[in-house]
């Protein structure tokens, strides 16, 4: 795997990923907008973080703006087995903890140019997925490690149409990582029954790569009036194409493993499209103490069909999984209060809907309805720096689903996700 300079490769050693919006979509952009579930974001020009969410807020700042976040998710996402196929039993299915701790950092600037313009740089993500499996799982076939990192470079430029609006547009610049292997897991007892010997934690598929692709995103900040503001935000969708390695450790065998490596390795490719996101806010201060704030997040998951990886010289592909999600949308309202000159409380709630296909749901992205409840506040530690806090805990419908390996083996699943996350940010302006 290969990385493209020194810069990237210290950014993604503290990015080990892991998504709990829709998919596998990260909102995990500051601690402020975590405080209230991230509702009013694309309206709110609170820290530098407007760099992710909106842009044309950036015209509301006076001074140079840094702000600078670290992110902890602490999931619980667990699997419980319902039935086997006839070569393994249920119980083997049992998995407590599918999902890794994970550490999201961002890091974002801004500059006013003079009454006009502003621009702005972040360093964020806005994907990223990591589940994983032991190698002798009994449904290894399913899911081993599945794993995409993410990094945003984004540059945007606002400009003060008048007193009331505002519009910017940015470039995005996205790295992408990825892993995904699975193991043979209790398939081996049927293959042990035709006289094979396959261990359960022999490797049957391993693809690695890495790419990069462009973006833009558009916004818009318009102030009704001195308390009230709207917000609009558009970021396009990135294509991604994979380019890595391809292999496994199966003994090539005519009708049973075709695409039998043998442990050697060949190039691959998988070509994923990270989707458009669109998000509309308001934000409302109803007096000197009390601001009620609200949003709606749209992402376009409908271009997210199929997953398959292809290896040179072979039309078919070596891996396909069949996702056929749809776009969802995410909600959320919040409110803050200024207790005090130093002291801002925040509290929000947001309901995350899943993209997912009821027919095809998968244990490699397990993904469901989402409720977030979280708190937060600002402490004001002089005139040019503040510390931001941020808590979440997120709790996930339950489900239960079908998978069927390419074997045909019909597995079926329990699952549950649950998080809490907590954030901290600093912010200083000079």
């Amino acid at each position: 795997m290969r990385l493209n300079n020194f810069f990237l490769a210290a950014g993604l050693s503290t990015l080990s990923l892991n998504s709990f919006a829709a998919a596998f979509q990260l909102s995990e952009h500051s601690a402020s907008g975590l405080g209230r579930a991230f509702a009013g974001d694309a309206a709110m020009a609170e820290n530098a973080s407007v760099v992710s969410r909106n842009p044309a807020l950036m015209s509301q700042f006076r001074e140079n703006q840094l702000s600078v976040v670290g992110t902890y998710i602490l999931p619980d996402v667990s699997l419980g087995g319902e039935s086997g196929p006839v070569y393994s039993s249920a119980a083997a299915l049992n998995n407590d903890s599918i999902a890794p701790e994970a550490f999201v950092p961002a890091t974002y600037f801004v500059m006013p140019l003079d009454d006009k313009f502003a621009v702005g740089f972040g360093l964020f993500s806005n994907f990223g997925l990591a589940t994983e499996f032991d190698e002798d799982y009994a449904a290894g076939q399913l899911a081993g490690k599945t794993e995409i990192v993410t990094v945003n470079f984004n540059t945007s430029v606002s400009y003060q149409v008048n007193q009331r609006l505002t519009v910017a547009a940015g470039l995005n610049y996205v790295y992408a990582d990825a892993t995904i292997t699975r193991h043979v897991g209790d398939l081996s007892n049927a293959l042990a029954a035709q006289g094979l010997s396959v261990p359960a934690s022999t490797l049957a598929l391993d693809l690695e790569g890495d790419d990069y692709g462009y973006g833009y995103n558009l916004g818009v900040a318009y102030d009704l009036d001195e308390n009230s503001r709207f917000g609009l935000h558009y970021r396009s969708k990135v294509n991604i194409t994979f380019d890595g390695i391809y292999s496994n450790a199966l003994p090539a065998i005519v009708g049973l493993f075709p695409n039998g490596q043998s442990g050697a390795v060949q190039p691959g490719k998988v070509a994923l499209e990270l989707p458009a996101t669109a998000e509309f806010s308001g934000s409302h201060q109803l007096d000197e103490k009390w601001g009620v704030h609200y949003s709606v997040l749209w992402t376009q998951w409908s271009s997210f069909e199929r997953l398959e990886a292809f290896v040179p010289g072979q039309n078919e592909p070596v891996f396909a999984k069949e996702e056929n999600f749809s776009d969802s949308f995410r909600y959320a309202m919040g409110a803050d209060y200024q207790l005090n000159s130093h002291f801002k409380l925040r509290a929000g709630i947001a309901y995350d809907e899943t993209p997912t296909d009821s027919q095809l749901l998968s244990i490699s992205i397990p993904d469901t309805n989402r409720l977030w409840i979280s708190t937060g506040g600002t402490y004001l530690l002089d005139d040019s720096s503040s510390v931001d806090l941020g808590l979440s805990v997120i709790r996930g419908e339950e489900r239960t689903f079908t998978e069927t390996d390419d074997a045909g083996g019909a597995w079926e699943f329990s699952s549950e996700g649950n998080a809490f996350i907590v954030a901290v940010q600093y912010n200083y302006g000079f």
